[in-house]
């Protein structure tokens, strides 16, 4: 028997139980996401306000000044963030971006980055069917472009989208969003030369 699931027997069990729960539940909500009966439950942004901070010494201010504890294992999620200079996973976070921090435990960084995000400092999109990306918040909020092929990432003003979520307003009544959520498509550099011709395709019968 695992002796942490006896919760009662061994002091520290209890957290440990805590902490792979929480990896778990994130590896579920992943998979009901991409379930081939289709997306059963996903993460949701934090409404927070975005939050800047230039450096570790002005994020590390921001943490006190909401009153939070600064560890190390935040300190070390804050340090690949930093280090990374691009939305990364989670996992790329623990296992110490291939040697260039320390490396972390995975159900850590999962937590750590939940408490960042709470304050603004991060935020987190999901990718297709990849594991969702965590970044550092800027002074406002971005939307985003993710290629399918090459995974490249483009971060854009919201207000530069305003003519396709227009579009998407006037033709389907729906108010598009895409900063938790992307659009998916090919880059100038993948796609091919020649456009697909979508106005010669069956309409949808879902």
């Amino acid at each position: 028997m695992n002796p942490c699931s006896v919760i009662q027997l061994v002091p520290g069990c209890e957290r440990d139980l805590q902490d792979r729960r929480a990896v778990v539940n994130r590896l579920q909500l992943r998979s009901a996401f991409n379930s081939p009966k289709g997306p059963l439950a996903v993460t949701v942004p934090h409404a927070s306000p975005p939050l800047a901070a230039a450096n570790m010494d002005a994020a590390v201010a921001a943490l006190r000044s909401h009153g939070l504890r600064v560890s190390a294992a935040r300190r070390l999620v804050l340090e690949a963030l930093f280090t990374a200079g691009r939305p990364i996973p989670a996992e790329q976070i623990a296992d110490g971006l291939a040697g260039r921090v320390p490396r972390s435990d995975l159900a850590s960084a999962y937590r750590n980055l939940e408490t960042l995000e709470t304050v603004g400092l991060v935020r987190h999109f999901h990718v297709g069917h990849g594991p969702g990306l965590y970044g550092l918040a800027g002074a406002a909020e971005h939307e985003y472009l993710v290629c399918d092929s090459c995974r490249a990432v483009r971060a854009v003003e919201p207000k530069r989208m305003e003519r396709l979520r227009s579009l998407v307003r006037d033709e389907f009544g729906y108010e598009a969003s895409f900063s938790h959520f992307p659009i998916i498509g090919l880059c100038a550099d993948c796609a091919p030369e020649e456009p697909a011709n979508y106005d010669a395709e069956e309409p949808c019968a879902c």
